[in-house]
């Protein structure tokens, strides 16, 4: 190359690599054996120069080549550096990378779990341990230079995104800040925020993915590109990208697969024509199923592969079909290889719990190199399918949308069964971010030529839709930020009432709120133009007809008002039916997904107490939800919903008191029970009565004056009138969107005020002062941190053992995944039972409490209830019994209890360190519930 530049061109380029030299990049760049891109050089450069970085860029594109530059130079100037990340799994693999550059004695790691080399120059840890050390005014501070913050589009995140935000105000102004992010729509916004809060800060955004990226659908036998002209490939080029007329075709075949109504002829022979069509159709389309899919893709050279299912039944179930149907990807000497470095990793792990965990079928998907990922499995398990898959071992992974967040794991390609998933509350389509996560991990640097991202056919698909996720760059980043209990007396603590109102309203949320009312005000102008014309419009030569209009509406809203009225009243005599009712009552419920025949097993509780859910706002201040047996053999709690009209009961029966509502047969008894008892019965219909508007004086009234008003007469009123409900119309929307930008600007900081306030209420702040119990609460994070406190303050915990405590502080961390309130969950008898109840009392004030100050939880502030659902599971692995017994009782898969232990632990700690030292049990017994948590197949995986 050199040989084709002129002598003075050859001088220029030495020159430069001789400056490059003397620079803490050039010696940086020759750690590696590969060239680094230019994003890399350009954040690296900028950061030398004393700039702090944001960079945004795909995912396997080397964004952390940056954090590594920022670890070499702080390790240069002698200088400290924390290298933090979302989750302890990417710790534990950036703490590994490090380990291996730098040596052991240069790199530490903190997290929940592990201390390791805490005073080194160069510290791994997770986002949450490095806010407690701000918070705590640490002296591992001291001589910090650098901070990575990996994965920092976690701020996103609804329940830890706040973390973030506290870290990157609080840290020191002498801290350079390097953030590292997926590629986001809004990164120029996020800068210019790091900008105000950190200063010079420099957004450098790639787009470029290292690895082309071809997108595909599989339909039956045949692997279709999804666009006709390859030309983009994820992010290299600008061609403009047409989807592929062949899907589009057979898209358009699919949907006419129903009568055509040019074909007039009749009778057998149209019908086996529109059968052979139909099956000429079907050999063509069809979903493969996963051990074709695994197949075909072999076939092609496209292994290995991430197949993202939504579903964490359906990446065991997946597993199970690829091995039934005899698949095997690898040959005896990997499967050899395989059995070797999976015996050696759960070496430690008792015979006895490796049956329980379903290690011998696990194993046999692994040799053949097949296996699942997701939350659900043991920490230890998750750890050694990562290692096999990324040494070629595991060639075919089934995993959950989570592992797409997570750690290093690349793939040649990614499958998507479905573009729905469910959300948690409904099934939804999958976003143009999370398509673009899920898909970037096809395509490994330095291995592949190409990545592949391979869609499976489903009925219904529209290809267009498919390529609008795949051409669509849209992943916003959204601030998630909200004050909390724990929050509010730290940083009153550190700078007092004032200047903490002051720190809140610099975070990114306030940041995105004041931006949002430039173009809410710009609409609002544009609002008050179209009012003038509207006005115009509305015009009458006879009189005023804004009037008019206003007396036409104000009749509409008497009407209406006295129509809820009537439904108000008939729900009132329902809920008062309701609350009559008894066990054994046999009832007609009127309406809803359950009408008919029902048996009362609960009647419900009173009205004002609130339900199982645990969420404010399902209150019953309608009265009682009863827990009925409908005669289909269904448990169901029902709504107030589901009596529109007030319920009595038919007829009287007695329920066995060994009927259990979770076993089959038991229902199917009650409920034949129920329909022989009752089942003849017709159910009387209700009658309304008369309509209340019929004799209201008020409509009357205006009825009258309306007729009288000057403008009734007019031959264009009905035109005045469209023009005036658009003005009226326009008018209520330029309110709401005034009230908008008043609700808007100070967000943070009010709701920050109605905090301090309450904390001042239960005397946890005394104007600028934190008193004893702000000091303990200061020490107490998480989301129920407040109620945590409260139970302390009052002994709750006092006199408990140590797996009595364990049960009661799981209620602080456990959320169940599905509520079930048709079964009170199981407790452990004596002191814990009461503590539990007496913790549920103490959150129903402070719920109270809440309501008054208007501190809502629809915000993402406050308490919710707490969940006795692990409280048993718990109480039973800290008193020593065996796992297959745990698990068994606990109902929920070892990986999901492992956590849920680990959360345990990290609060028992917590508690711990709060407890009051001089005449309590509490924190004596914490630790000592630590270690009987901190056991067997808790202690023995070493990821959280």
């Amino acid at each position: 190359m050199t040989e084709d530049l002129s002598p003075a061109e050859r001088y220029q380029a030495s020159r430069l690599r001789a400056a490059e030299q003397a620079t803490a990049l050039g010696p940086f760049r020759q750690m590696y054996d590969f060239g680094l891109d230019p994003y890399q050089i350009e954040a690296c450069k900028a950061l030398e120069a004393g700039k702090g970085v944001l960079v945004a860029a795909p995912t396997g594109s080397g964004k952390t080549i940056v954090g590594e530059f920022a670890v070499h130079l702080a390790l240069e100037q002698g200088r400290k550096c924390f290298y933090t990340t979302p989750i302890k799994a990417l710790s534990n693999q950036k703490f590994a990378d490090l380990v291996r550059r730098y040596g052991p004695d240069k790199v530490g790691l903190l997290t929940g779990d592990n201390s390791v080399n805490a005073d080194a120059p160069v510290v791994v840890m997770t986002t949450e341990v490095l806010r407690n050390m701000l918070y705590a005014g640490s002296q591992a501070l001291n001589g910090l230079g650098y901070v990575v913050m990996d994965e920092v589009h976690y701020l996103s995140d609804r329940f830890r995104g706040a973390v973030w935000e506290e870290v990157i105000i609080h840290l020191p102004a002498s801290v350079t800040l390097v953030s590292l992010s997926a590629t986001v729509s809004n990164a120029e916004e996020f800068g210019d925020w790091l900008d105000t809060v950190r200063g010079d800060t420099e957004v450098i955004v790639s787009e470029q993915r290292p690895v082309p990226l071809w997108q595909h659908v599989l339909a039956g036998r045949r692997m279709y590109d999804l666009f006709e002209e390859e030309s983009d490939h994820g992010g290299r080029g600008v061609g403009r990208r047409e989807v592929n007329p062949d899907l589009v075709r057979l898209a358009r075949m699919e949907n006419q697969r129903g009568y055509n109504p040019r074909e007039r002829r009749r009778g057998k022979m149209v019908r086996e024509a529109d059968r052979e069509r139909e099956r000429r159709q079907r050999s063509r389309i069809w979903t493969p199923s996963r051990p074709e899919v695994i197949d075909r893709l072999d076939a092609e050279g496209l292994l290995p592969a991430i197949t993202f299912i939504f579903s964490r039944a359906a990446c065991e179930a997946a597993v199970q079909q690829c091995l039934h149907a005899g698949l095997r990807l690898n040959d005896e000497d990997k499967r050899r290889l395989v059995r070797e470095i999976v015996e050696e990793r759960t070496a430690t792990i008792p015979p006895e719990d490796l049956h329980v965990l379903g290690y011998y079928e696990w194993l046999e998907g692994l040799e053949r190199g097949i296996a699942a990922h997701h939350a659900g499995m043991l920490p230890r398990f998750k750890e050694i399918v990562e290692e096999l898959f990324v040494r070629g071992l595991v060639k075919a992974v089934f995993a959950t949308e989570t592992l797409a967040l997570g750690i290093n794991m690349p793939a040649r390609s990614v499958v998507l069964e479905k573009l729905v998933k469910w959300n948690g509350e409904q099934h939804a389509d999958i976003t143009p971010g999370e398509y673009t996560q899920l898909t970037g991990r096809a395509g490994r640097r330095g291995i592949d030529v190409e990545g592949h991202a391979v869609v499976l056919w489903q009925r219904g698909m529209d290809p267009g839709a498919l390529a609008g996720l795949a051409g669509t760059r849209t992943y916003p980043l959204r601030s998630s930020f909200r004050p909390s209990y724990n929050m509010a007396v730290n940083l009153v603590e550190q700078f007092g009432r004032h200047r903490s109102r002051e720190l809140l309203e610099t975070s990114f949320a306030q940041f995105q709120a004041d931006r949002s009312v430039v173009g809410i005000s710009r609409q609002v102008q544009r609002n008050e133009e179209g009012l003038e014309g509207y006005r115009e419009g509305m015009t009458c030569h006879l009189g005023d007809f804004e009037e008019y209009a206003r007396l036409r509406r104000d009749l509409k809203d008497r009407e209406t008002e006295l129509a809820k009225q009537g439904a108000s009243q008939r729900r009132a005599a329902a809920a008062a039916s309701l609350e009559k009712l008894k066990p054994g009552d046999v009832i007609h419920v009127p309406t809803g997904k359950f009408a008919g025949l029902a048996l009362v097993l609960d009647p419900g509780l009173p009205a004002g107490r609130t339900n199982g859910h645990g969420h404010r706002g399902m209150e019953y201040h309608d009265g009682p939800r009863p827990l009925v047996l409908t005669a289909e053999r269904q448990v169901k709690r029902l709504a107030s919903i589901d009596f529109p009209v007030p319920v009595e009961a038919v007829e009287r029966m007695r329920v066995p008191k060994s009927f259990n509502p979770r076993s089959p047969q038991s229902r199917r008894d009650l409920a034949s029970a129920l329909r022989s008892k009752a089942g003849h019965i017709v159910p009387d219909r209700h009658r309304r009565g008369r309509a209340p508007a019929a004799d209201d004086r008020e409509i009357a009234r205006l009825r009258s004056e309306l007729r009288a008003h000057p403008c009734h007469g007019c031959d264009e009123r009905e035109d005045h009138a469209r023009w005036a409900e658009r003005f009226h119309r326009l008018q209520r929307d330029t309110r709401q969107l005034e009230r908008r930008i008043e609700g808007r600007t100070n967000t943070i900081a009010r709701t920050f005020d109605r905090i301090v306030a309450l904390l001042t209420e239960l005397d946890y702040l005394r104007g600028s002062e934190v008193t004893e119990h702000g000091r303990r609460l200061a020490r107490l994070y998480g989301e129920l941190d407040l109620l945590a406190s409260e139970c302390l303050r009052a002994g709750v915990w006092e006199g408990l053992n140590p797996a009595e405590l364990a049960a009661c502080v799981s209620a602080l961390v456990y959320e169940a995944r599905q509520a079930d309130d048709a079964v009170a969950p199981k407790l452990p008898s004596g002191p814990a039972r009461t503590a539990l109840g007496e913790m549920v009392r103490i959150w129903g004030r402070l719920d109270a409490l809440e309501e008054d100050f208007k501190i809502n939880q629809a915000e993402g502030v406050g308490q919710r209830e707490p969940d006795l659902g692990f409280a048993w599971s718990v109480y039973m692995w800290a008193s020593g019994r065996p796992l297959d017994e745990v698990l068994r009782e606990a109902d929920m898969p070892a990986g999901d209890f492992v956590r849920w232990c680990k959360q345990v632990i990290d609060v028992l700690g917590q508690v711990a360190a709060a407890a009051p030292r001089e005449n309590s049990t509490v924190a004596r017994n914490a630790r000592k519930a630590v270690d009987e948590v901190l056991r067997g197949v808790v202690a023995y995986s070493s990821l959280g």
